[in-house]
């Protein structure tokens, strides 16, 4: 069945508000680097509210807020990008590998799943993160290491599925390797899940990238919201704090809720179901 999942995230309310918001975020980490210049450099002018000069006022070291957010934009996409781009592969390797390889690889990979998942992984990454002080690549290795074996199942049963399909058993008939089948016939009905899992993982990934930030074990050498999350919290006493933290509170805030909504979206153009509940729901409310 062919899904039209740019015309169904157009035309669905969630979709355009997760893509506009995404895209928001997109575009200020693009003309970051042109509009903001280097935000960390501090200046004389401390505390000072919003105006013309810094319309997001500046911190405790005269940094421009807005800058800083700008610059945060793309350390958070960066990390998000990237982790959720491995662990959706780690677990597309995994899950659909599992399910072709069978018998007794099967077994070892699900069961190596199940420990990984019994794992309780943000407590783990926070100490490792905090014992090891990782950089941005580090702190991506990590999130991805620990975030693909829900996707991973999920993929497996999936896969265990499409083997049975007859355009994949007569491919096998015909004597075609598991590797071809996994990309020509297997693959191409995995994207709209992946894609999924994808979102779900960019999504973690912000999270635990401003989380730790804020408990002070991020890279201390790049400008993150959740350090200035940190920072805005240690003045709230002051009336500046209010231009401190409601900027990276709501950009972190919006772009988990982008990607969230996006997700959402895919899933109820891949399953009728949800698109029947959002339907019923949005017409009873």
């Amino acid at each position: 069945m062919h899904i039209n999942y740019w015309e169904h995230a157009t035309t669905s309310v969630q979709g355009r508000i997760g893509g506009a918001l995404l895209g928001a975020v997109l575009i200020a980490a693009l003309i970051g680097p042109f509009v903001a210049g280097s935000p960390d450099l501090p200046s004389r002018d401390i505390f000072q509210p919003p105006s013309a000069v810094h319309p997001l006022g500046t911190n405790d070291f005269g940094q421009d807020v807005l800058g800083l957010l700008l610059a945060g934009a793309r350390l958070s996409l960066t990390v998000a990008l990237s982790a959720g781009l491995l662990t959706t592969v780690l677990a597309a390797l995994v899950g659909a590998g599992a399910a072709l390889a069978g018998g007794l690889w099967d077994r070892v990979l699900m069961r190596f799943t199940d420990v990984m998942l019994a794992v309780p992984s943000v407590v783990v990454i926070i100490v490792i993160a905090a014992y090891l002080r990782l950089n941005t690549v580090g702190l991506i290795l990590l999130i991805a290491l620990f975030g693909w074996p829900g996707t991973a199942r999920v993929v497996r049963a999936r896969t265990l599925t499409l083997v049975g399909r007859t355009h994949v058993l007569a491919a096998r008939t015909f004597g075609a390797a598991k590797p071809y089948l996994l990309y020509r016939h297997i693959l191409p009905d995995l994207v709209p899940l992946l894609l999924v899992g994808f979102l779900q993982s960019a999504r973690r990934a912000v999270f635990l990238e401003a989380g730790l930030a804020f408990l002070g074990i991020g890279d201390p050498t790049v400008v993150s919201w959740g350090i200035m999350i940190q920072n805005a919290l240690r003045f709230y006493y002051m009336n500046a704090w209010v231009w401190l933290l409601l900027p990276p509170a709501l950009a972190v805030a919006a772009t988990i809720l982008a990607f969230n909504l996006l997700g959402n979206n895919i899933e109820q153009a891949v399953d009728p179901r949800l698109r029947r509940f959002h339907t019923k729901g949005v017409a009873h409310a």
